[in-house]
């Protein structure tokens, strides 16, 4: 059981660059896995990407592969999501997650997996 709480949200226009952050709090940090997710206007939650405990494996859903950079820095408990050549369909409240991962260093792109939530930053891509 861990807390989550994203940051670095805002307004850019299209081919802009953001970094989104997430501290995590409340428990065995690197034991947990990570991921990012995000839920367009009208849209369900979808996977970004994801970070394995160890910060070895890493996953990301097609359309922001070569965008995206998922990273984590086990010693300040933080988790990033680099945006760089944003577009207007990247517009979304992005939310990071944990789920506990004790014994594989397994990344995790199934929501259901993760068990902690952040509160969400919006992040709006204008054209």
């Amino acid at each position: 059981q861990v807390q989550l709480v994203e940051s670095g949200g805002g307004s850019v226009q299209s081919g802009g660059s953001l970094r989104l952050s997430c501290v995590v709090s409340g428990g065995a940090f690197t034991e947990y896995a990570l991921g990012w997710f995000r839920q367009a206007p009208g849209s369900v939650r979808r996977i970004v990407g994801g970070i394995s405990k160890s910060g070895g494996e890493t996953y990301y859903t097609d359309s922001v592969k070569g965008r995206f950079t998922i990273s984590r820095d086990n010693s300040k408990s933080m988790v990033y999501l680099q945006m760089n050549d944003l577009k207007p369909e990247d517009t979304a409240i992005y939310y990071c997650a944990a789920v506990r991962s004790q014994y594989s260093d397994s990344v995790y792109a199934s929501s259901g997996r993760y068990g902690d939530w952040g509160q969400g930053t919006q992040v709006t891509v204008s054209s």
